[in-house]
């Protein structure tokens, strides 16, 4: 009767100790998602940034345009 006993505490432990495992895993799995949301968020950034670095330099082109239009006419 008490190794019955016995055998249902060490069940319940162990189960105890598959769901803590499982918490953990889970909790890591949230960890790498969170790391791969912030890569995706340099990732917009760092896209941003190029579109801002493109839109200067057609500003450069378009400036160097008029000043070759102005030197024309001049």
């Amino acid at each position: 009767r008490e190794r019955r006993g016995e055998e249902r505490r060490e069940r319940r432990g162990e189960e105890r100790r598959e769901r803590r495992r499982g918490e953990r895993e889970r909790e890591r799995e949230r960890e790498r998602e969170r790391e791969r949301e912030r890569e995706r968020e340099r990732e917009r950034e760092r896209e941003r940034e190029r579109e801002r670095e493109r839109e200067r330099e057609r500003e450069r082109e378009r400036e160097r345009e008029r000043e070759r239009e102005t030197k024309l006419i001049g």
